[in-house]
């Protein structure tokens, strides 16, 4: 249950910040739009955030994922960290993708790992 719980936070997160970006076509065009760019900000902090409670064994099975990186991200976000905006721009063109799509793969290789049970 536990690992659903993580599960629905990141593809929710994710999902979120998909449609915020949706229509942009730059890089530039997020960072002049203050409250888009915010909005984005929050669902990455929480995203990163719930990365860095994944479990050793969920941790283990998504080797490709790029920790490092969402570590940075959630400690530049945590603490108000500038200048970001590479880190923003990286992770919502490159990391929440990537993330998203190999947890899907996880959890279709190992839908026991995802039930929901009480």
């Amino acid at each position: 249950m536990y690992h659903r719980s993580l599960y629905d936070i990141v593809m929710e997160t994710g999902q979120s910040i998909g449609k915020l970006i949706q229509e942009m076509e730059s890089e530039d065009e997020l960072f002049v739009s203050i409250l888009t760019l915010r909005a984005v900000e929050a669902q990455l902090l929480i995203m990163a955030h719930t990365m860095g409670n994944f479990t050793p064994t969920l941790h283990s099975r998504l080797m490709q994922v790029d920790w490092n990186g969402w570590a940075v991200l959630h400690d530049k976000l945590r603490h108000g960290i500038q200048p970001r905006r590479s880190e923003i721009w990286y992770a919502v063109r490159a990391l929440v993708p990537q993330t998203m799509t190999l947890l899907q793969d996880l959890r279709r290789k190992h839908p026991n790992w995802f039930e929901v049970s009480y």
